[in-house]
């Protein structure tokens, strides 16, 4: 018995913590560069493989054209070549052999500046004196910048109203249901009734219409350009897929003739047709990221913890030793309180770390509950019900940056409860 007294108690093995997972925005801003690298890597083989064998018969075809001439004409190569330096500088200039529209005057200095804070920026005009290169700069700096903000004020206007008249269409099949009633109105308090409640497009209908918009808009453009400028169609859809997302290469621009049939006519359209397709195809590459982020949240579910299976294990049964857990819808966010208390919801912290919660937080979630429960009903009543955001504490970048802010929580897609 004394040798038992004497012995020390068996020590428990201490299992090593479980390795930290990085925060799912972490994760998905790595993978999302790991994907990047990869398009960027795939796009480069295959225009490689495309453009390589067309760039070498050019050059061969030159060097042989350019032989040929001096031979011919009995011009040494080196004067040659310098001719054509000096064309090249001519070219850079903005002189052409055939009669162009001038590059400074006011309507050619206002397109100028309208491809510099679009940041379309074809290149075919340049400044070339110190002062004009100064100015843009300062000029850019706020001119791109506002145009931005336009751009995101336009995608919260064309995002609100395909909302109105989606859910009009949602209502109007479901008085055809019967699921409301004849005489239901938007602005009634009847408006919570059914489905309706917490209703939201999809961002898939939302990119199908903003895609076929911009089909049709660039196909209307296309035959423009055909019909005024000469060029074929393929070459006229290429030119204003580059110039309605902005890219700009230059190779293709609009309105550089000198003279035009009914010239002020097809300026405007020039003008109107630019203003729209950038707006229209700026709003489509948004919803479209709104996708692929949905694509990156997938593949991170999929392989959420697969990395580390005990981490797995050991925060499943902690979750299971949680006897109560009021407020499972506010597991995403957090929620400030008053001076009687902070109430964090059951997130990552101390729900995880088999803590049982007091009745004080138990009351807590249910005041806070109640207030969006009665804040719900009486937009409801107000004929315009809406997704309380619930999420107090968050500072102000949780919600998104620029065009994904305008976004959040306007779509399906993009609720708190995904």
């Amino acid at each position: 018995t004394e040798g038992a007294e004497g012995a020390e108690p068996p020590r428990r093995s201490r299992r090593p913590p479980p390795r930290s997972v990085p925060p799912p925005d972490n994760g998905r801003f790595l993978l999302l560069a790991a994907l990047i690298a990869a398009y960027l890597s795939a796009g480069a083989t295959v225009f490689s493989a495309l453009e390589s064998p067309s760039e070498a018969a050019a050059q061969l075809r030159w060097n042989r054209t350019l032989h040929n001439f001096s031979r011919i004409f009995n011009i040494s190569l080196p004067e040659l070549r310098a001719f054509l330096r000096s064309y090249e500088a001519a070219m850079a200039a903005g002189i052409r052999v055939d009669a162009l529209r001038p590059r400074w005057d006011f309507p050619g200095a206002f397109y100028f500046v309208g491809t510099v804070v679009s940041t379309i920026g074809f290149g075919m005009t340049t400044p070339a004196t110190v002062a004009g290169k100064v100015f843009l700069i300062v000029y850019g700096l706020f001119g791109c910048a506002g145009t931005i903000l336009f751009f995101n004020l336009f995608l919260e206007r064309i995002i609100s109203l395909l909302a109105f008249i989606m859910k009009a269409c949602h209502e109007r099949q479901l008085r055809r249901s019967g699921l409301l009633p004849p005489n239901f109105r938007r602005g009634s308090a009847m408006a919570g009734v059914g489905s309706l409640i917490g209703w939201k497009p999809s961002v898939y209908h939302v990119m199908l219409i903003l895609g076929i918009f911009a089909i049709t808009l660039s196909c209307c453009a296309s035959a423009m350009y055909t019909f005024v400028e000469g060029w074929n169609y393929i070459d006229s859809l290429y030119y204003c897929f580059v110039t309605f997302s902005t890219i700009g290469f230059g190779d293709l621009v609009s309105s550089q003739n000198a003279v035009y049939q009914n010239q002020g006519l097809y300026r405007f359209g020039n003008f109107i047709f630019i203003l729209m397709g950038v707006c229209c195809i700026y709003s489509l590459f948004n919803v479209i990221s709104i996708m692929i982020k949905q694509l990156l949240n997938w593949v991170l579910k999929k392989f959420e913890c697969r990395c580390c299976p005990k981490c797995h294990k050991s925060s499943a049964r902690l979750g299971r030793r949680n006897a109560i857990t009021p407020g499972a819808r506010l597991r995403r966010h957090k929620i400030s309180m008053d001076a009687d208390g902070q109430y964090d919801s059951d997130t990552e912290g101390r729900r995880l770390s088999g803590e049982m919660i007091s009745m004080r937080e138990l009351m807590a979630s249910n005041k806070v509950s109640l207030a969006i429960l009665q804040k719900q009903l009486s937009e409801t009543a107000n004929g315009y019900p809406r997704n309380v955001c619930i999420n107090t504490r968050q500072n102000g970048f949780s919600a998104g940056v620029g065009a994904l802010a305008i976004m959040n929580n306007r779509l399906a897609e993009t609720s708190d409860r995904r």
